[in-house]
């Protein structure tokens, strides 16, 4: 078995995705069998020490779907995560059926407990809140959340007196304040340097690096974890490469494909616990697992990878 600081070869990538795809027909995706796996990256959730590996799946518009015909790719994507090391999935009540969605399918996967939860409270007032989080957590099928957030800040006072009194009691594991757009950073500084917060969720990628000014070090020096949203910016990113080919020496760094190129980049800053890209395909799912495997860029190469997407 490959060990941490080992890289994938590129046969090996595409052996891996390859296989993602041909077991969709048979149930499973084996990807990441015991023979091939690697240990995904982890990293530490400062307020508590506990190991998150630092590549999960974001729902965000792709888990909104009622059908089981539309519902089964998802279910070989969230197999996908889990068979390469991943555990966070992140959903929210702003995003229609996602959360029934995810409830139902880890139901019925055999890895329920495996994962780490993270969701969130989207409305106003106190009672309110404290309805849309039990909702939460009954469509979700979990008796505690591991994580809830406070989604886009909204009425957020209000809400952490409550998460603050359901950490106390053992309702949810950690608490977390979020947002998605560059405007909104400081803010998220301003409240997790002055209250009890574990985990923020913010905007950032290769082509957005607004939080590198001042969110990230300031998350770091205060101790709370990060969960990157938007790591692909909607999409623009691989619109961008789109008919180009990998340099020579982005694969001889390991990275084998513009997605694990666009992760790694964020995983090379040290003060990023976990990024979420969201996809409803298994074999991107895979090809994302991917990034969290094997050496990481530092911060010579990831101003490499920078410059080379700004000249496109």
């Amino acid at each position: 078995m490959k060990t941490l600081h080992q890289r994938y070869s590129r046969r090996e990538t595409l052996g891996l995705l390859a296989a993602s795809t041909a077991t969709l027909a048979s149930g499973g995706l084996t990807a990441f069998s015991s023979s091939n796996q690697t240990t995904m990256l982890n990293r530490p959730i400062p307020s508590s020490k506990e190991k998150l590996p630092i590549v999960g799946i974001g729902t965000w518009q792709t888990f909104d779907v009622s059908g089981k015909t539309e519902q089964e790719p998802l279910l070989q994507a969230l197999k996908a995560v889990h068979q390469a090391g991943g555990r966070l999935i992140d959903s929210s009540p702003m995003y229609g059926r996602s959360e029934e969605v995810v409830g139902t399918l880890t139901a019925g996967s055999g890895i329920q407990n495996e994962f780490f939860y993270a969701t969130k409270v989207w409305t106003r007032g106190r009672e309110a809140g404290i309805q849309q989080m039990d909702d939460s957590m009954r469509k979700m099928k979990r008796p505690t959340m591991d994580l809830m957030q406070i989604h886009n800040l909204l009425d957020w006072k209000t809400h952490l007196e409550t998460l603050k009194a359901w950490k106390a009691a053992g309702k949810i594991r950690y608490i977390g304040i979020t947002h998605y757009t560059d405007s909104m950073h400081d803010d998220l500084v301003d409240i997790f340097t002055k209250y009890p917060i574990d985990f923020v969720q913010f905007n950032y990628s290769i082509l957005s690096r607004n939080a590198e000014k001042k969110l990230l070090p300031a998350a770091q020096d205060k101790g709370v974890a990060t969960i990157i949203n938007q790591p692909f910016a909607e999409g623009r990113l691989f619109s961008l490469v789109k008919g180009k080919e990998l340099p020579a020496w982005a694969k001889e760094n390991g990275i084998n494909s513009w997605a694990q190129f666009f992760l790694k980049f964020l995983i090379g800053h040290p003060a990023v616990t976990c990024v979420i890209p969201g996809t409803s395909n298994p074999r991107h799912a895979a090809d994302n697992m991917l990034a969290g495997h094997g050496r990481q860029p530092n911060s010579a190469l990831r101003e490499k990878m920078a410059a080379l997407i700004r000249s496109f």
